[in-house]
């Protein structure tokens, strides 16, 4: 009890402290080093690129959807299936020659990265028959649409389990 009185407590309670302080120091450093970060790639290109050009990407965008509109028809997303997007002008006359470049991919993870080429067109519907899934959940279907010197980027958010998507 007599080193507790004596003040000698001190020196040992802050040597410890700043021990335990380095020591979460490096555990954090360490725990982030093997957290697996992939880069995003959202417009089909490095995330310092797509900072760089937002404002294009944006003035594309609007420009194209002054003149187009995409829909994309499938109600689900399966294993073995096909995606479809339907094309029209904004009159809904069906716009059969765009060129559309499509990569499915999962989230945080592009070993399964897949580029979707050769659609067959009929009446402004371009339909990818090529799709084979290796894994059940999460994808992002991620397409560039070009049209007569106009392009958009158009992303979608699903799920082979659930019956539903989302555009960003």
């Amino acid at each position: 009890m007599n080193f507790l009185k004596n003040g000698k407590v001190w020196p040992y309670a802050i040597s410890l402290s700043i021990a335990l302080v380095f020591i979460g120091a490096i555990v954090t450093i360490v725990v982030s080093v093997k957290a697996p970060v992939a880069l995003s790639d959202i417009y089909m290109m490095g995330y310092q690129k797509a900072d760089f050009e937002a404002n294009d990407i944006i003035k594309a965008r609007i420009a194209f959807d002054k003149k187009y509109k995409i829909e994309y028809l499938n109600k689900t997303l399966k294993m073995d299936g096909a995606i479809q997007y339907k094309v029209t002008d904004i009159d809904n006359n069906p716009v059969n020659n765009a060129d559309i470049k499509l990569i499915i991919t999962r989230p945080n993870d592009h070993n399964s990265d897949q580029e979707v080429v050769n659609p067959t067109i009929k009446d402004g519907i371009y339909t990818f028959t090529d799709v084979k899934l290796p894994l059940e959940g999460r994808w992002n279907i991620m397409s560039r649409i070009k049209i007569n010197g106009l392009h958009r980027f158009y992303n979608i958010k699903t799920d082979t389990r659930k019956k539903e998507f989302t555009e960003y």
